[in-house]
């Protein structure tokens, strides 16, 4: 099979995870603090390949410098798109109970949509640009970005029942952004190939760092909010379930 439909299809199934995780939310009464340590879970199954595949990579391509910048900078852009998309509504879209209407905040709908495309591109384009040194794709980062998605749909489709949206909505945001995962990864996959090693390194950062943010702002609040005594004990524990997969 060419690399590039590799790279598409491993997109596409980690985004799938949103869809599983958006159907357990709209029709399995899960409890929040459940959603909250799933989301824990997640938060640190992705800190940890970020940590040990991400920045450990990039800074083997590139050195220490295009690795802290794009870091940085991807940071920097993640933070910048979030404001903007906070003050549309989109503030708490993977929250479980704290998602507005669309009769509260009008236009939230859509901010929690394009907020839902910004917290997945950049796991997407690192699992097609892991394709690019030849080997097999990174199976921890796919895994990584599928366990943690599972709760972000999960947590979100939960919010946007309580908000008051539609099935249809639901399911045809996240079947959406399940299939422009595919095509960010294929994308990542086909333009960055035969860029020099600093500039992969970059990129690798990048991407690091946005998920990063999306981390500390949209996941750990959400399991903090309900499983505040449990949630560093959880957190470890995925922390740890991928760090084992990365030296299995």
């Amino acid at each position: 099979m060419p690399e590039w439909s590799q790279a598409g299809g491993w997109g596409l199934l980690a985004g799938s995870a949103l869809l599983l995780g958006a159907a357990l939310g709209w029709f399995v009464p899960v409890p929040r603090r459940v959603i909250a340590s799933i989301m824990a879970f997640g938060a640190g199954v992705l800190l940890s390949a970020v940590s040990f595949e991400l920045i450990a990579e990039a800074h083997e391509q590139g050195g220490l410098l295009p690795t802290a910048v794009g870091a940085a900078g991807g940071a920097l852009a993640y933070t910048g798109a979030n404001v903007l998309l906070a003050r549309r509504g989109a503030r708490h879209r993977k929250r479980s109970g704290a998602q507005p209407s669309e009769q509260e905040a009008p236009g939230s709908g859509s901010a929690i949509a394009v907020g839902a495309l910004l917290d997945g591109i950049p796991e997407s384009v690192v699992i097609g640009a892991s394709l690019l040194t030849g080997g097999p794709v990174s199976l921890v980062t796919v895994v990584a970005v599928f366990l943690s998605n599972v709760p972000e749909g999960l947590s979100s489709a939960a919010g946007m029942r309580r908000a008051g949206r539609t099935s249809r909505y639901v399911f045809a945001l996240w079947a959406a952004i399940a299939l422009v995962s595919g095509l960010a990864a294929l994308a990542g996959h086909t333009l960055l190939g035969g860029a020099p090693p600093e500039v992969l390194a970059s990129i690798t950062a990048l991407a690091a760092g946005a998920i990063l943010a999306m981390i500390t702002d949209t996941m750990v609040p959400e399991a903090f909010e309900d499983a505040h005594l449990l949630v560093g004990l959880i957190t470890v524990a995925g922390f740890l379930t991928a760090f084992a997969l990365s030296h299995a």
